[in-house]
């Protein structure tokens, strides 16, 4: 804030660093500055990219993805989406086609052959781009939209996972499976309902944990849902912050309690 200029944005900064290739990737979106590497080892500045638009910082954060032979940065800042050059910070496309009005959370989903999935809550649905190589100069184009029903999400980012998106859809917290062309597979059901709560993807398991505390394990399966459990773990609320999965340990949190737990199998 006091270097760059940048405005945290409601409800704090959820925005997570990226260290790449001994580098910190940013996002301050400041006036001069809309993402900044440093260097690891010592915080020296390496590059800035220009932010002629003034766009802010959202809670998204950055993704790495390569596109043609290019290492590129993509992020979704206040008022559209970009790449920049891994190298220098060069902006090499932009689209304002994609922002959400309220908060902007969920990280793009970069995936094979230049497709990145976007989507969010507060009804803005989804939407998947194509970049394409148009004389050596990177353009974006959509391939679809989706609407909220089909599929949203307000804070976590769906996951990729063997050529299919596995994510819960903001409008009825179902857990659901799409195709890269954004044909619903399959859905949970009404009987498995998660709210806003955190997933992940593990060994062919997908860890679903409820906002109220119930963490689910299923089969990571595009034909199907299959439960395989379902344990309440937390007798808090709000059980909004990411999992993480180191080994076989699996680390899940609310807003008062870390709990780590084996997952191992028997």
């Amino acid at each position: 804030m006091r270097q760059y200029g940048a405005t945290v944005p409601p409800w704090y900064a959820g925005q997570c660093p990226l260290i790449d290739r001994e580098r910190v990737i940013l996002a301050p979106g400041g006036k001069d500055a809309l993402l900044l590497a440093v260097d690891l080892a010592t915080g020296r500045p390496v590059w800035k990219t220009p932010n002629p638009l003034g766009w802010k910082m959202t809670h998204s954060s950055i993704m790495p993805m390569d596109f043609r032979g290019r290492r590129m940065f993509v992020y979704c800042a206040s008022d559209g989406v970009v790449g920049v050059s891994a190298e220098d910070g060069t902006l090499l496309w932009q689209s304002s086609e994609w922002k959400i009005s309220i908060a902007t959370v969920p990280s793009p989903v970069c995936l094979p052959e230049g497709k990145i999935f976007l989507c969010g809550g507060y009804n803005a649905g989804a939407m998947m781009l194509q970049l394409e190589d148009r004389g050596g100069v990177v353009a974006p184009r959509i391939l679809f939209r989706l609407k909220s029903n089909q599929f949203g999400s307000t804070q976590h980012t769906p996951i990729f996972f063997n050529g299919h998106l596995f994510g819960v859809r903001d409008k009825d917290r179902e857990l659901v499976c799409l195709d890269l062309q954004g044909k619903e597979l399959w859905h949970s059901g009404p009987e498995h309902r998660f709210g806003l709560g955190p997933y992940l993807i593990a060994d062919g398991l997908i860890y679903v944990l409820s906002d109220d505390g119930v963490l689910t394990m299923a089969e990571a399966d595009p034909k199907r849902f299959q439960l395989l459990g379902q344990v309440r773990l937390l007798e808090g609320h709000d059980a909004w912050g990411p999992m993480a999965m180191a080994g076989a340990r699996l680390l899940l949190r609310d807003l008062t309690h870390l709990l780590c737990l084996d997952v191992s199998r028997p």
